[in-house]
């Protein structure tokens, strides 16, 4: 049997939100988010084996909002056996510096703007994930499933995975170059930063 541990971590044990951001404002009006509350804080967190950087508006805070995030990571990369990234939580990686001379990819919605981030890295436009060493990275949330996926059963094995997306009742897009949103928001060459 496979055990995984799921460690929260954040700066403080504070509840971390998905809507209340006070550097920006929904243009509806909505207040449609969560809050995940941290098991462990960047002083106290367990070592990992591996370390997820999940995307979102949160990672596009303006500095100093997010150094202590970025430091985190940079700090415990070294002692990890995989990164994963997905989304917008390249940046993030990219801002750490760990993923300089890597291909990686991040959301094509915010591809500009995230791809700014990291002008050492090798971004992929046409790819739903890739895979560098043990840094894997998706574009956004439903290629972030598929590259969970995808790392389930290069760690634990095919039918591992395969019994996860049949219990999910999820249809696996297996192939990481199948990428319609790499055209759909004009992201067809190479980032090319000054």
């Amino acid at each position: 049997m496979n055990y995984l541990n799921l460690t929260i971590i954040a700066e403080t044990m504070s509840p971390v939100s998905t809507d209340k951001m006070p550097w920006r404002t929904s243009r509806a009006g909505s207040t449609f988010g969560a809050e995940f509350v941290p098991t462990h804080t960047f002083a106290n967190a367990p070592p990992l084996d591996v370390l997820l950087v999940p995307g979102g508006l949160g990672t596009r805070a303006p500095a100093p909002r997010l150094n202590s995030t970025i430091q985190f990571v940079k700090d415990r990369y070294p002692e990890l056996q995989y990164l994963l990234t997905v989304c917008t939580g390249a940046g993030i990686a990219a801002r750490a510096g760990v993923l300089d001379g890597r291909n990686a990819t991040t959301s094509k919605r915010a591809w500009v703007e995230t791809t700014a981030l990291g002008p050492k890295v090798k971004w992929q436009p046409k790819a739903r994930w890739v895979i560098d060493g043990n840094v894997w990275s998706s574009s956004g949330v439903s290629a972030g499933i598929d590259l969970m996926i995808a790392f389930i059963g290069h760690v634990w094995g095919a039918d591992v995975s395969k019994s996860i997306v049949n219990g999910m009742e999820y249809v696996a897009i297996t192939d990481s170059h199948n990428d319609p949103f790499a055209e759909l928001y004009n992201n067809t060459a190479p980032a090319v930063i000054p």
